[in-house]
């Protein structure tokens, strides 16, 4: 079970028996009979459903009942382990069986080609053929059962009338036949339809099984045990044991068994499992640890901070799989045409035995005819056209540091034509320091940085840390602080030794009333220098009024980040336009913006944003009917992040900016943008790929069959191909790598 949010939940249950895409829509319409079900989604290529289902309630037990009065299997989570992790010839034995039995009945149709006359006896080929048709294809009666209960219709349903007429066929001709004669029978037909649909589903299931490498590989990446620091020295136990505030030992060349900070010991650590880059991170005291990750040379103590489904690894295999259980909005077509496909493929089957009845055509060959119509028309390929390309695509996207949480973002990335960047923190490093301190006598810059220091101590935000900084660097000791109060975007106000005091941005100070003229002059040039410039002010209150006193000035200067002007370059030729969005002054933001190679005359550096205009600005650039992607890592960018067509959040930012969006770079790397344009392109083509195959598939299919070009035989084949070559299509999304790691290896 998955919290989604504080009224709602979501149940996953692996479902065994789903063979096409009508499949998908009775167990579909099953879970949603279910009292207090809110939403469901079943997924053909993953074998699972998720239910969307009030928080706290216990409908775990309803759910799986529904599923299988529907006419297929709930498997336990251990069971689809087994079924997803199954060796490459496991549930071969029906197909070999088929083959066996089949080859001997298709052998006169190749003697037939040499003018050679190898027909089997009738009662050797019904001998033959019965097996394959009752025993071996006895899931398509059981399944087709069931559908014809639930009053629809699937592959199996097909596939069973179509073989059995022809079975049926075959012994009412024998029956009919004089004595010592060898009448034209199509028990061959029958056996090898099941064999080949038997075959083509075995096929299936292996690559379902490359689709989901991507997920089996993450999970193969938690090491079992971990060396633990107990009473008695290192003890190696197994890893479900370990709590937080453990201390764990890792050894040179392992994997870090969990999430923790370094508490001794150096050493450099390969991260490409969360972020795909395979360069080495150096990891000093203090520093955080993901778990899997690999260790370098140097031995390590941790004090773990996290374990099993809290680690940063458990919540990048919840976010792969999340997006993979959710429907793309593509899918929604593709069902709509499902719920009535097998239907519509019954009626023409029967038309086309009318009508070469009508013709004047033997009976038998009419309901040929019909049995090819049935055989061929399987919603197979049209089922696992969509979810096999995501499958792919966020699998490969994943192993590239790219975390895609959203199908409908993955869907609608590649249409983007506006991307909108927060400065700080994504475009630049987002460590910044003060370049400047400005106050009325150089002997008061200590006393002023004093007080800064002990209002910005208990902030998280950049420029906070970096008046720290500077406040240690001078060895000034920050004065403790009382009723501290933080304005978002703004700045904050606290007492200091029964002093009131505000220190944030001008344009907010000066609104609240502060004059700083006299200090005009200081504030341009600072501003012109690109400078970010904060003030400090007492607020004095006098017998009629408050006024705001400025003792000093603050300027913070920030670096673009490595690669970032290129990365920005690189979106700019492909078309798209691009903003940055920023809180500066905008002087500040515009030296930042032509640093990183954008144009403010054009309209993209916005400055003087307010945290919560951020959203404002967003929807204001979708209403010139454009699709806009936001990039940001902060929690002020959360809106912004939700309001945009795509939400890009860069991994090393906050966990609700990364909630609030569809896609996370777990770099932090600008680059990763265009990477995630282009996996979106490259796995919504293949989805328009495969289905447009499925369709055409089955719009020529199914007239050739019923028009007498394709025999049984060669139906079934084809059907068979078709789900195996749609799934193979989207598999080649696995060779996909981002441009800038091809550059780099070239490099």
């Amino acid at each position: 079970m998955t919290d989604t949010s504080a009224e709602t939940c979501a149940i996953d249950i692996s479902v065994g028996g789903m063979t096409c895409a009508s499949c998908v829509g009775r167990v579909e319409k099953a879970l949603r009979k279910v009292p207090g079900v809110l939403s469901v989604s079943v997924n053909l290529a993953t074998e699972s459903a998720r239910i969307q289902v009030p928080a706290n309630s216990a409908m775990d037990a309803q759910l799986r009942r529904a599923v299988r009065n529907a006419g297929y299997e709930p498997r336990t989570p251990a069971q689809a382990d087994v079924a997803m992790n199954a060796s490459v010839w496991d549930g071969f034995s029906p197909v070999a069986w088929g083959l066996v039995l089949s080859l001997p009945l298709v052998l006169p149709m190749v003697g037939d080609l040499a003018s050679q006359h190898w027909m089997l006896a009738p009662w050797l080929q019904f001998a033959l053929a019965t097996p394959v048709q009752f025993v071996l294809g006895a899931r398509f009666y059981k399944a087709g059962w069931h559908a014809l209960k639930a009053l629809s219709g699937n592959m199996d349903l097909l596939v069973a009338l179509g073989t059995t007429a022809g079975w049926s066929l075959s012994v009412w001709l024998w029956w009919r036949a004089a004595p010592g004669s060898m009448p034209h029978l199509y028990f061959e037909g029958s056996a090898v339809v099941v064999t080949l649909v038997l075959l083509g589903k075995w096929l299936e299931v292996r690559v379902k099984q490359q689709t989901t490498s991507a997920i089996r590989a993450l999970h193969a990446l938690r090491p079992e045990t971990a060396h633990w620091i107990g009473p008695e020295g290192l003890v190696d136990v197994p890893l479900a044991e370990i709590v937080v505030g453990d201390h764990v030992v890792v050894l040179p060349g392992e994997r870090v068994p969990v999430d923790g900070v370094v508490l001794e010991g150096e050493t450099q650590v390969d991260e490409s499992m969360l972020t795909g880059e395979s360069q080495a991170v150096p990891k000093t005291t203090g520093q955080a640890l993901t778990g899997a990750s690999i260790n370098g040379e140097g031995r390590v103590t941790l004090g773990v901070t996290a374990v099993g489904q809290e680690t940063v690894l458990a919540q990048i295999i919840r976010l792969v799989e999340d997006a993979q259980a959710v429907k793309a909005p593509i899918q929604r077509l593709v069902d709509q045409v499902s719920a009535v496909f097998v239907p519509v493929v019954l009626a023409v089957a029967l038309f086309t035995l009318a009508a070469w009845l009508w013709q004047g055509a033997l009976f038998e060959t009419a309901v040929m005819h019909a049995v090819a119509v049935l055989v061929i028309a399987c919603p197979c390929a049209l089922g696992l056209a969509t979810p096999a390309a995501i499958m792919a695509g966020t699998g490969v996207a994943a192993k590239n540091g790219i975390l895609i949480q959203d199908a409908q973002a993955l869907e609608l990335a590649h249409r983007v034509d506006t991307v909108a960047f927060d400065k700080t923190g994504t475009l630049t490093l987002g460590l910044p320091r003060v370049t400047a301190l400005w106050t009325a006598s150089p002997t008061e810059q200590a006393q002023w940085l004093a007080v800064a220091a002990g209002l910005q101590s208990g902030s998280e935000h950049p420029l906070a840390r970096a008046v720290l900084a500077m406040a240690r660097a001078q060895q000034v000791q920050a004065l403790p602080c009382t009723q501290v109060r933080s304005l978002a975007g703004r700045g904050l106000q606290a007492q200091v030794q029964a002093r009131s005091y505000v220190m944030g941005s001008l344009p907010w100070l000066q609104a609240e009333g502060l004059d700083v003229t006299p200090w005009q002059a200081q504030i341009e040039r600072l501003h012109a220098q690109g400078a970010t410039v904060s003030a400090l002010a007492e607020r004095a209150v006098s017998a009629d009024a408050q006024a705001l006193v400025l003792h000093a000035l603050f300027a913070f200067g920030d670096e673009p980040k490595p690669g970032a002007a290129q990365a920005l370059a690189a979106l700019r030729q492909r078309g798209l336009r691009l903003v940055m969005i920023s809180g500066d002054n905008l002087a500040a933001a515009n030296a930042m913006g032509r640093r990183l190679g954008l144009r403010p005359e054009a309209g993209e550096v916005q400055a003087e944003v307010l945290p919560a205009d951020k959203a404002g600005l967003i929807q204001q650039l979708q209403a010139g009917g454009h699709i806009v992607a936001m990039v940001g890592d902060g929690v002020n960018d959360a809106p912004a992040l939700a309001a945009a067509h795509v939400g890009m959040a860069m991994g090393n930012g906050t966990d609700v900016a990364m909630h609030a969006a569809g896609i996370t770079l777990m770099r932090g790397d600008v680059a990763l943008v265009g990477a995630a344009l282009d996996i979106s392109a490259r796995t919504v083509a293949k989805i328009r790929q495969n289905l447009f195959w499925a369709f055409a598939y089955n719009v020529a299919g199914i007239p050739l069959a019923a028009l007498g070009f394709l025999n049984p035989v060669f139906a079934g084949g084809a059907m068979a191909l078709s789900s195996v070559s749609v799934m193979a299509n989207a598999l080649l999304l696995k060779r996909w790598k981002p441009r800038q790691d091809a550059r780099r290896r070239q490099g």
